[in-house]
């Protein structure tokens, strides 16, 4: 399968992969696996997605934001393989954090977001472990931060 070929089928244009911010690194390579930091949820004209999830956004909305997340790991998962894709054998895992409401109990919902993204250009490959977690905030007020494990060939 060409990963490259699924991000032209779904006419998906990924986003300039993002420097860190702070005291971390963007992405790690140990032996085969390549651990990706958490990316956080950034619209197609580079605006923050904000605010929780159950109050300022409903499921649908953190879904989208959290394929937004998605799309930045696999931004990053291709800087990472010096622009080659085909570099990745596997999705270990991804992690994902919603900023809700303590009401809110649908973050496994929000989550399918990035779960759906990868799945829809690494196929096989895409199927993945997951954690999908609350949290009372997120870093500058954003609604979802993923992170991911891959496994390299």
């Amino acid at each position: 399968m060409n990963f490259e070929d699924n991000l032209k089928k779904n006419n998906i244009e990924l986003p300039k992969a993002a420097d860190p911010v702070g005291s971390y690194v963007a992405t790690k390579i140990t032996g085969k696996m390549l651990f990706i930091s958490g990316q956080i949820s950034i619209d197609e004209n580079g605006e923050l997605i904000k605010g929780k999830v159950g109050k300022d956004l409903d499921t649908d909305a953190g879904y989208n934001a959290a394929k937004r997340c998605a799309l930045n790991i696999i931004s990053q998962v291709k800087k990472a393989c010096n622009g080659d894709l085909s570099k990745v054998k596997s999705c270990v895992k991804l992690t994902g954090f919603v900023n809700s409401t303590d009401e809110f109990i649908e973050q496994p919902k929000v989550i399918n977001g990035a779960s759906d993204m990868v799945a829809s250009i690494f196929g096989d490959a895409g199927a993945h472990t997951r954690a999908a977690v609350s949290a009372n905030s997120l870093p500058l007020g954003v609604s979802v931060e993923v992170d991911a494990i891959f496994e390299l060939k």
